[in-house]
């Protein structure tokens, strides 16, 4: 059994101006993902020039932020959006939701595509082997706010948050780390390696991320102010979870029945 170190949330402090552990880990984020979208630019089937890769990035980080926030008041805190909706602005109070940002990201998507003369899924596909690194350094800041704890287990590695209670709790972070970051990306960096039909890798990521996520929500505490949504079992994270399974389901299928290779 082991003891949440118990990290100040802020990881440099200069006067008043304070980083915290959140903001360095989007950073991280965004870096390496740019970094890994130059890698992608050079493997021999992707037709994407490096320069074109900052210009992507920049509309990911639009969709992240604003998506992730948005969703997160939509799905997690309507009641709340509903009695003050200035609430949506207040990001230093935390919340954000990987489910909306994942949206905001289609939506800028589209609108890259659009001012690119792309197609949707050709920039979807490029961008899907990526995100895992984004939810990797999400969970690890997760960890370091011991925020998102885990469902109360006997476990040998179990671990005790003191900021939460004493009792031995799954390190539930670390697990999503581990599936949704680096099992999720190796599985997409893999599988894109090589030629794929059109919206064959975004159908991966979203039957990977979606199955993954669906299975470590049996380890994390359900939000205390949502509980279990559906069944007395679901949480809200497999609820948003199922059509993503669905839809990547669905995309696959008809990737490879169209069989349109991504040029």
């Amino acid at each position: 059994m082991f003891v949440h170190p118990d990290i100040d949330p802020v990881a440099v402090a200069i006067g008043p101006l304070a980083v915290h552990w959140y903001g360095l880990m989007y950073l991280l984020s965004f870096l390496i993902g740019w970094g890994l979208g130059i890698v992608r630019t050079k493997q021999a089937h992707i037709q994407w020039q490096r320069e074109e890769v900052g210009d992507l990035l920049f509309y990911v980080v639009l969709g992240v932020v604003v998506g992730g926030r948005v969703g997160y008041m939509l799905f997690y805190q309507p009641g709340l959006l509903l009695e003050n909706p200035l609430q949506l602005f207040y990001i230093w109070q935390g919340g954000m939701s990987f489910h909306g940002g994942m949206l905001g990201v289609f939506a800028a998507a589209g609108w890259f595509a659009r001012s690119t003369q792309r197609a949707f899924f050709d920039i979807t596909d490029f961008v899907a082997p990526i995100v895992p690194i984004g939810l990797f350094f999400g969970r690890i800041a997760n960890f370091i706010n011991g925020e998102l704890i885990g469902r109360v287990t006997d476990v040998p590695w179990a671990m005790i948050y003191p900021r939460v209670d004493m009792a031995p709790r799954h390190p539930s972070e670390l697990y999503e780390a581990g599936l949704e970051g680096l099992l999720l990306f190796a599985i997409l960096w893999w599988f894109a390696r090589k030629p794929r039909p059109r919206m064959a890798v975004s159908g991966l990521f979203l039957i990977g991320y979606g199955c993954l996520r669906f299975f470590a929500e049996f380890f994390r505490q359900p939000d205390s102010f949502l509980g279990f949504v559906a069944f007395d079992w679901m949480t809200m994270g497999q609820v948003l979870c199922t059509p993503m399974i669905l839809g990547g389901i669905l995309l696959l299928a008809l990737a490879y029945k169209r069989n349109t290779v991504t040029p």
